[in-house]
């Protein structure tokens, strides 16, 4: 088929073939599971235990915005008479993307997610920009300005972590190497053909591996502009 460049509605959903219908719904329900696998992730730990009463309400303001976003995925598949409210309570160990299976005991860890893996979500949503599916135009422009406010947090964080002396320098360096080479991998596996099929009926804009390499190109500038070493990517080849 050649590119699928109509726009559609909600209630027209039931009428695509079934091939649509099963993308659409998988990448909602995995947008739904990333928004609030974060949450899951940091909550507990840091809400009331980052390092300022400033900090906790940032956190607990992340989390807010992040649940919220998680919330409107699943009113958008509530749109179209799809249940995915089990994506709530889903445990960890049982997330879509290994990302959200991890721990994060370090201060560092936080700063790091919100600039890396926060990054990574960023570029998932701008793939669903004037997406076939008409509904996640309501959606997207608030979505995107507050991950792009949780991704400028985290890189706010690693900068203070790196100025206040190697110790905090070497916890930034330390999660930093960490969780880039998890980044990497969310973009799923380069030359994947499920993706061509996304891209085929406009619910996606790029392959992984484009998308992959635009995020290389935008993160490592940042990364040594910190004073941080940019980590080994051949670490991440899960995704090759």
């Amino acid at each position: 088929m050649g590119q699928f460049n109509d726009r559609i509605e909600p209630k027209d959903y039931a009428k695509m073939p079934k091939e649509y219908q099963d993308l659409l719904s998988r990448l909602l329900a995995i947008q739904a599971d990333c928004e609030i696998g974060g949450p899951h992730i940091y909550v507990d730990h840091w809400t009331l235990r980052a390092p300022t009463v400033d900090d906790q309400w940032r956190v607990a303001r992340i989390a807010s915005e992040e649940i919220d976003h998680c919330r409107k995925f699943l009113r958008m598949l509530q749109l179209l008479d799809i249940d995915r409210s089990d994506i709530l309570t889903r445990p960890r160990s049982k997330r879509e993307v290994d990302a959200f299976k991890e721990d994060m005991p370090e201060w560092a860890d936080f700063a790091a997610f919100g600039m890396l893996i926060d990054k990574v979500g960023q570029y998932q949503l701008e793939e669903m920009e004037g997406s076939s599916f008409l509904a996640i135009d309501d959606y997207l422009p608030t979505i995107l300005r507050e991950e792009k406010g949780h991704i400028s947090y985290g890189q706010q964080q690693l900068e203070k972590l790196v100025s206040s002396g190697p110790e905090g320098k070497q916890k930034a360096q330390a999660a930093v190497s960490r969780w880039y080479i998890v980044g990497l991998d969310m973009f799923g596996l380069s030359g994947s053909a499920c993706t061509e099929r996304y891209i085929e009926w406009g619910l996606k804009r790029r392959t992984n591996e484009e998308a992959r390499r635009q995020y290389i190109a935008d993160v490592e500038p940042q990364i040594k502009a910190l004073g941080l070493e940019v980590p080994d990517r051949l670490e991440g080849r899960k995704y090759l």
